[in-house]
């Protein structure tokens, strides 16, 4: 397997788009404040905008994408061609490993970050008698997933990289093994030949 561009280029641009998607979700998470109703005697829960519940689902999506292709094109690591011993290896199995827990991190903040920014409190309490507090998402939560989406771009490519390098395309290598298949002779092939 040679190493694609087009598949550098698709996979990058999903992982960033992801990681807009996401610093957008954590910029426009929504704020609840207890306003009362129009006679004043409840208090109920006003919120913002719901905007960063579709962002994060839209990051989640976009990562699920651009892993899924890595994963698809390098046939997951274990299904695919073996692989030639040697620090290429060693790297892609490595990155494989992290990127995999990088990319679960990411999706479990970005999806627990879009379901609990969408709760919102629905309760109401009476004015002036009792305190209602609003239902919010933390700071950072989308922070999170954004930063774990950066790092499991980066192991992915690796990954990706490695893998390419790796690959075998169903062929062993093999050194100083048998006949040389040189076309010409090099000197001392002639026992009669004296250099």
């Amino acid at each position: 397997m040679a190493l694609s561009l087009s598949v550098l280029a698709v996979v990058s641009a999903l992982y960033l788009i992801a990681f807009v998607l996401a610093v957008g979700a954590e910029r426009r998470r929504s704020f609840g404040k207890p306003v009362p109703d129009q006679y004043d005697d409840f208090t109920y829960c006003k919120y913002s905008t719901d905007a960063s519940t579709v962002y994060g689902l839209s990051a989640f999506l976009a990562v699920l994408a651009s892993h899924g292709l890595v994963t698809g094109v390098t046939k997951c690591l274990c299904f695919g061609r073996g692989l030639t011993a040697g620090p290429a290896r060693t790297c892609a199995v490595l990155s494989f490993v992290l990127s995999w827990i990088t990319f679960l991190a990411a999706e479990a903040c970005l999806l627990a970050g879009s379901a609990r920014n969408a709760y919102h409190t629905k309760y109401r309490a009476r004015f002036g008698v009792e305190h209602l507090t609003c239902a919010e998402l933390r700071k950072g939560v989308f922070a999170a997933g954004a930063a774990l989406i950066l790092l499991s771009m980066i192991f992915s490519l690796l990954f990706y990289g490695s893998h390419a390098k790796a690959d075998t395309g169903g062929w062993q290598k093999h050194i100083n093994e048998g006949v040389s298949m040189n076309p010409y002779p090099q000197p001392g092939d002639f026992p009669s030949e004296k250099p």
